[in-house]
């Protein structure tokens, strides 16, 4: 039988809970009806990161406390997290869809046998039926897929695609888990992990984003952004097309089928402003953008705005920038 809990795996990074964490139990909760919002926490013995997650207001966080976790690989946490799944049998199991959670999903769904949607922009209960909503055919529809058969129900969603909200007035139970099989993954060993010269670790947290369009996708305008981006200490993201330029991936992509962002400040150069990249940015506090067209839809978007030429807009820029 399956207990009436949404799981939300608390992802890490250099010791640090991350955003997409809190982002979703409150989802979660907004959710959850007679559901029980369970944080589920893997730490070394020396680590207390389940103060923090308390902020936020979950029922439950179930701590899996072990030294050899503090360089743990995905697998191993994948084959912990099946073990504590097959104990209780939750309902739904929420990741976030960054490097960690698109590495650890799919080894568990594998493990549990069940479905898994994979950046969800939505999420919502019909029962006790996760309804998960994505984009699909190039962007041009929002899908809702259920997993009707299975359970765990399983999701992972994009960072600040939700707002994360305190609930300092909950009540939050601590179970800590000692007695879990450790298994080893023999043929991976985490050697160091070493931080980002940014304090993000991914463009989805970054303060400061530079993006850069189909306009400004010549090697002096690439080259003039990533100037400007070490100056402002900055993230560059690009449009879909320039996800094929040599310096860029799909990593880097801003908009409904890459990263959703919330930067503090985004600057747009050679952006028009399609649909598919509007929804990925509509959470960012500044906006910034730079195009040839005076029509461009991304002036509609933008706070501050500059009609002409990306690459001379960098250069007399740059000349102020210190």
């Amino acid at each position: 039988m399956t207990d009436q809990e949404i799981w939300v795996y608390a992802e890490k990074h250099v010791g640090i809970i991350q955003p997409v964490t809190y982002q979703l139990i409150t989802k979660a909760k907004e959710i959850a009806n007679d559901k029980k919002v369970v944080v589920i926490l893997f730490e070394a013995t020396d680590k207390n990161l389940e103060e923090k997650i308390k902020e936020y207001g979950p029922d439950e966080i179930v701590i899996v406390k072990d030294d050899r976790l503090k360089d743990a690989t995905d697998s191993e946490i994948a084959s912990l997290m099946a073990e504590l799944a097959d104990r209780r049998r939750p309902n739904s199991i929420l990741f976030g869809a960054t490097v960690v959670g698109r590495s650890i999903a799919p080894r568990l769904q594998a493990k549990l046998n069940t479905g898994l949607t994979s950046d969800c922009l939505n999420l919502a209960f019909d029962d006790d039926l996760l309804v998960q909503i994505k984009p699909s055919y190039g962007d041009n529809i929002m899908c809702e897929i259920i997993c009707p058969k299975h359970r765990p129900q399983m999701a992972s969603v994009r960072p600040n695609t939700f707002e994360a909200k305190k609930n300092l007035n909950q009540s939050v139970r601590i179970t800590e888990i000692n007695d879990l099989f450790f298994k080893k993954a023999e043929r991976i060993k985490i050697i160091e992990e070493t931080p980002l010269l940014s304090k993000s670790d991914s463009i989805a947290n970054a303060d400061r984003v530079i993006a850069l369009g189909r306009g400004a996708g010549d090697e002096k305008a690439v080259f003039l952004a990533e100037e400007l981006a070490r100056k402002l200490g900055a993230k560059i993201g690009v449009t879909r097309p320039l996800t094929d330029h040599p310096k860029f991936s799909g990593d880097d992509q801003i908009g409904q089928s890459g990263n959703t962002i919330a930067p503090k400040l985004l600057v747009n150069l050679g952006v028009h402003g399609a649909v598919q990249y509007t929804t990925g940015i509509s959470s960012a506090e500044i906006v910034v953008s730079i195009n040839k067209d005076p029509e461009a839809p991304i002036f509609n978007y933008s706070n501050y705005s500059y009609v002409g030429d990306s690459v001379s807009f960098l250069e007399s820029f740059l000349k102020v920038v210190q």
